[in-house]
């Protein structure tokens, strides 16, 4: 596994265990604030791990089975 996953994983596993420290102690209320950052930070990993073909499929707009097939029409 590459440095780059490692250092991504035990960054999300820190967010993680620390909202869930929060959460423990009471402060449902931060933990609650935090929910969207924490969605995006999952979001945002999930495509670093995916490697720059997810990130080529969206700046062109098409899924990855329409690039994979050819896509039968041109874009709008």
């Amino acid at each position: 596994m590459p440095s780059k996953q490692v250092m991504t994983i035990a960054v999300l596993v820190v967010v993680f265990a620390w909202s869930t420290v929060m959460t423990v102690l009471g402060q449902l209320a931060a933990a609650a604030a935090l929910l969207p950052s924490l969605g995006l930070l999952v979001q945002q990993i999930v495509a670093a791990l995916n490697g720059t073909e997810a990130r080529r499929n969206a700046a062109t707009g098409t899924a990855p089975a329409a690039a994979a097939a050819g896509d039968q029409e041109p874009p709008r």
